[in-house]
Protein backbone atom coordinates (compact mmCIF):
# COMPACT_ATOMS: atom_id res chain seq x y z
CA UNK A 1 0.00 0.00 0.00
CA UNK A 2 1.32 3.44 -0.89
CA UNK A 3 1.81 5.92 1.94
CA UNK A 4 2.61 9.63 1.81
CA UNK A 5 4.71 9.40 5.00
CA UNK A 6 6.33 6.57 6.95
CA UNK A 7 6.79 6.53 10.74
CA UNK A 8 9.23 4.13 12.38
CA UNK A 9 8.08 3.67 15.99
CA UNK A 10 9.74 0.29 16.50
CA UNK A 11 11.21 -0.22 19.98
CA UNK A 12 9.02 2.46 21.55
CA UNK A 13 6.67 1.67 24.43
CA UNK A 14 3.25 3.16 25.09
CA UNK A 15 2.39 6.01 24.85
CA UNK A 16 5.21 7.04 22.48
CA UNK A 17 3.85 5.34 19.31
CA UNK A 18 0.62 7.34 19.71
CA UNK A 19 2.49 10.57 20.48
CA UNK A 20 4.68 10.16 17.38
CA UNK A 21 1.71 9.12 15.23
CA UNK A 22 -0.22 12.24 16.26
CA UNK A 23 2.76 14.46 15.41
CA UNK A 24 3.28 12.78 12.03
CA UNK A 25 -0.44 12.96 11.22
CA UNK A 26 -0.41 16.71 11.87
CA UNK A 27 2.10 17.06 9.01
CA UNK A 28 -0.26 15.41 6.50
CA UNK A 29 -3.14 16.81 4.48
CA UNK A 30 -6.63 15.33 4.77
CA UNK A 31 -6.86 12.14 2.70
CA UNK A 32 -3.14 11.36 2.84
CA UNK A 33 -1.93 8.04 4.25
CA UNK A 34 0.54 7.46 7.09
CA UNK A 35 2.33 4.11 7.40
CA UNK A 36 3.41 3.24 10.94
CA UNK A 37 5.69 0.40 12.06
CA UNK A 38 5.63 -0.53 15.75
CA UNK A 39 6.79 -3.42 17.93
CA UNK A 40 4.65 -2.58 21.00
CA UNK A 41 1.78 -5.11 20.94
CA UNK A 42 -0.48 -2.67 22.80
CA UNK A 43 -0.36 -0.40 19.76
CA UNK A 44 -2.85 -2.66 17.99
CA UNK A 45 -5.67 -1.55 20.29
CA UNK A 46 -4.23 1.93 20.89
CA UNK A 47 -3.86 2.95 17.23
CA UNK A 48 -7.22 1.43 16.29
CA UNK A 49 -9.00 3.42 19.01
CA UNK A 50 -6.96 6.58 18.36
CA UNK A 51 -7.78 6.49 14.64
CA UNK A 52 -11.51 6.17 15.27
CA UNK A 53 -11.54 8.85 17.97
CA UNK A 54 -9.61 11.28 15.77
CA UNK A 55 -11.83 10.82 12.72
CA UNK A 56 -9.13 8.98 10.76
CA UNK A 57 -9.57 5.73 8.82
CA UNK A 58 -7.50 2.64 9.61
CA UNK A 59 -7.05 1.24 6.10
CA UNK A 60 -5.05 -1.86 6.93
CA UNK A 61 -2.97 -3.56 9.58
CA UNK A 62 -0.65 -6.55 9.36
CA UNK A 63 2.07 -8.20 11.35
CA UNK A 64 5.36 -9.31 9.83
CA UNK A 65 8.21 -10.79 11.90
CA UNK A 66 6.99 -9.19 15.12
CA UNK A 67 6.48 -5.76 13.55
CA UNK A 68 2.96 -4.35 13.37
CA UNK A 69 2.29 -2.21 10.31
CA UNK A 70 -0.61 0.23 10.13
CA UNK A 71 -1.90 2.39 7.30
CA UNK A 72 -4.05 5.28 8.50
CA UNK A 73 -5.78 7.78 6.22
CA UNK A 74 -6.07 11.26 7.69
CA UNK A 75 -9.66 12.39 8.15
Amino acid sequence: MNAHKMLDAKGLACPMPIVKTKKAMNELQSGQVLEIEVTDKGAKADLTAWSAAGGHELLDMKEENGVLKFWIKKG
